[in-house]
């Protein structure tokens, strides 16, 4: 059976500082807006992939280039629900668990998200009831489901390292069968900026 699987994109307007504002002090404000709208721009152009719908649920908005962009690229512009950022993905995943098999979410904090990797985590919803995309620093950027419980976002803190051993804990309290795919990077810091360069992205050029 192919799965019908919606993609949900959790992302703020570029506002200045708001993003990392570590970043500031190396980037400057626009500088740091600039990078801010790339990463996100990076995601809206990823292909289609088969996906039944796409998402871009912003915060913070408007935001008349990007949603520009993503309604170019056939993504749906929202405004994110209210609440916490566990609340919020709740709310995201029943919206899209009520027409689809499946949903994949994802930030817009992780350069190296291509499409190989959505792919991945697709084929991995095959036989889990949920994937998760973990990070370097101990949290994950892609969440996969096939069913939602309000107990996999509550009580979690958010940004920490722990967030990803804790979510794996409640998974198998769930007694979900859930898959882990490769490690990846978050910008998050002024030590990650050195890894755009070999990426080949240019820092705050828009």
């Amino acid at each position: 059976m192919t799965l019908s699987i919606s993609l949900h994109l959790l992302a703020s307007a570029p506002q200045a500082g708001n993003f990392h504002p570590r970043l500031v002090p190396e980037l400057g404000e626009e500088g740091v807006d600039r990078l801010h709208r790339q990463l996100v721009a990076r995601v809206l152009n990823l292909p289609p992939l088969g996906f039944s719908e796409r998402i871009f649920w912003i915060e913070d908005g408007p935001d008349e280039a990007l949603e520009a962009l993503a309604e170019d690229n056939d993504w749906m512009v929202v405004g994110q629900p209210v609440g916490d950022l566990g609340e919020r993905m709740r709310r995201i995943a029943a919206l899209g668990l009520s027409e689809n098999d499946a949903v994949v979410l994802i930030g817009q904090y992780c350069p190296t998200l291509d499409a190989d990797y959505l792919s991945a985590a697709c084929e991995a919803l095959d036989h889990h009831h949920a994937v998760l995309g973990p990070t370097e620093d101990g949290r994950y950027m892609l969440l996969g489901l096939r069913l939602v419980d309000p107990r996999l976002f509550e009580a979690i803190p958010w940004g920490s390292d722990q967030v990803l051993a804790m979510t794996c804990e409640r998974l198998q309290e769930l007694e979900w069968r859930h898959g882990l795919l490769p490690s990846l990077w978050v910008l998050d810091s002024p030590e990650h900026l050195p890894r755009l360069g070999r990426m080949g992205i240019k820092l705050g050029v828009a």
